[in-house]
């Protein structure tokens, strides 16, 4: 489970930003059965879910950005060259951070094991780096690097050493995913978390589609999307997917792709899926069923279940093997009925029984209201007057400011806990905009005598 994520000098984070699904003793028997998870091992009580509300450009995706940033890069840079640029972006509007490291830290937990795990990186190299490990009461580093300098562990963390002493570990790799594939144990472990962990952007939502489209295969898998299509009604019975042969190929396709199509095809190499067909039922004068008719997702169905159904794949996955689903903008083109389905699932014991998390943005208000959360899962994204984010949770004010059972989606649209965007003068607007409306009435005045 993920216990906590930092952030700082990362696109608009300027300061350490720090995200804890660590349970605070603020709400304490408040929906604790449902929203959180006891870990025995720790004796830690953690969150099920967060949602981080906020502006327009505020940080709310920089923040889920800066999440699959770092799970891309533990991922990949073994497997980059000498001389390949990081991706990292600092805070630009400062002169003290613009050519500062980036850095970022994850906390978490894994078959009974806490992980603590971060880095420093330029665009041209690393900073530094830190393993440490807990398996029972005591913290343990497992290497922290300094430049070049490099402190191990002897006997935990032997293989990273000698891949590091050998010169096997470029100044823009990670010393963790190098490790990992000279069968390092615990770098193993730490990669094979950072594989669980599942963001979903706009930008990423095709890989969702095909993941669901895997999930669909298993004919037990299958029921169980559609189980959840039903549950959602939209009216859809069954699942079907076209795969693309050589009659339906579309028109629009260049000729060069056409014919390696048609010749993977014919040898069997590949099957490229075309549509997908979701049932819905066909009813007779006396309203009677008389059969089913295939709808097109793509050309038919709404955007919304469009949508629910990429997701399906994905939420289905971090529910059965208790992993963390990351989202950004869960709520655009979903009714807000079927967000509060999809957030139920994650707080539901009997669905959620091996304690997935899930954490998203929104700008939906209606859940702050919903009875859904704690105050210690309602988080904030908020600029500064010098263009820098702070993030925040509701839990942070005292409860003389904010109390237990106010409401919260009144506050919140008011400014109360700021996070919200504060308008300028209107009649600033009108005297900028005014001259220009002035000059055309003058015009239409001018014609009309010329007319006369």
């Amino acid at each position: 489970m993920l216990w906590q994520f930092t952030v700082k000098n990362y696109k608009t984070f300027k300061d350490k930003a720090k995200l804890s699904l660590i349970a605070s003793s603020y709400d304490k028997n408040t929906r604790e059965a449902e929203n959180i998870y006891l870990d025995e091992v720790f004796n830690k009580r953690i969150l099920k879910s967060a949602v981080v509300y906020g502006a327009n450009a505020s940080g709310k995706s920089t923040l889920i950005n800066a999440i699959e940033f770092m799970r891309l890069f533990v991922l990949r840079s073994s497997r980059g060259q000498q001389g390949d640029s990081i991706d990292v972006d600092p805070f630009r509007l400062s002169v003290a951070t613009e050519n500062q490291p980036s850095e970022f830290e994850l906390i978490f937990s894994s078959n009974e094991v806490l992980y603590r795990y971060g880095f420093e990186a330029t665009q041209e190299e690393i900073i530094s780096e830190w393993l440490y490990y807990k398996p029972k009461t005591k913290e343990v580093e497992l290497f922290y690097r300094d430049g070049n300098q490099i402190d191990f562990h002897e006997s935990l963390f032997s293989k990273g050493k000698m891949v590091a002493t050998q010169g096997l570990v470029r100044k823009n790799a990670l010393l963790l995913s190098v490790a990992a594939q000279f069968n390092e144990e615990q770098a193993i472990a730490v990669i094979n978390w950072f594989r669980s962990l599942n963001v979903i952007s706009n930008l990423r939502e095709y890989y969702s589609q095909r993941f669901t489209l895997n999930r669909t295969k298993p004919p037990e898998d299958k029921q169980k999307i559609i189980a959840l299509l039903k549950d959602a009604d939209f009216g859809i019975q069954d699942i079907e997917v076209e795969l693309m042969t050589e009659d339906n190929i579309p028109s629009y396709y260049p000729p060069s792709l056409r014919n390696k199509i048609i010749s993977d095809i014919k040898k069997g190499k590949t099957k490229v899926v075309n549509d997908i067909l979701l049932s819905h039922r066909k009813y007779g004068e006396d309203n009677e069923y008389v059969h089913s008719v295939p709808f097109s997702l793509y050309k038919d169905e709404s955007s919304g279940t469009q949508k629910y159904f990429n997701l399906l794949g994905p939420i289905l996955d971090v529910l059965e093997n208790g992993q963390v689903l990351v989202i950004d903008e869960l709520d655009a083109q979903l009714h807000p009925n079927l967000l509060y389905r999809i957030i139920s699932l994650f707080h539901s014991t009997g669905m959620n029984h091996k304690n997935a998390q899930l954490i998203f943005n929104t700008h939906d208000t209606n859940l702050l209201d919903s009875g859904l959360f704690r105050r210690d899962q309602i988080w904030f994204t908020d600029k500064d007057k010098y263009g820098a984010a702070k993030l925040y949770s509701l839990s942070d004010f005292s409860s003389e400011e904010v109390r237990k059972n106010e409401a919260f989606e009144k506050n919140y649209i008011k400014g109360k806990y700021g996070a919200v965007p504060y308008f300028g003068s209107m009649d600033t607007l009108n005297k900028i905009f005014s001259p220009y409306e002035d000059e055309k009435q003058k015009n239409r005045a001018d014609s009309s005598t010329e007319k006369t």
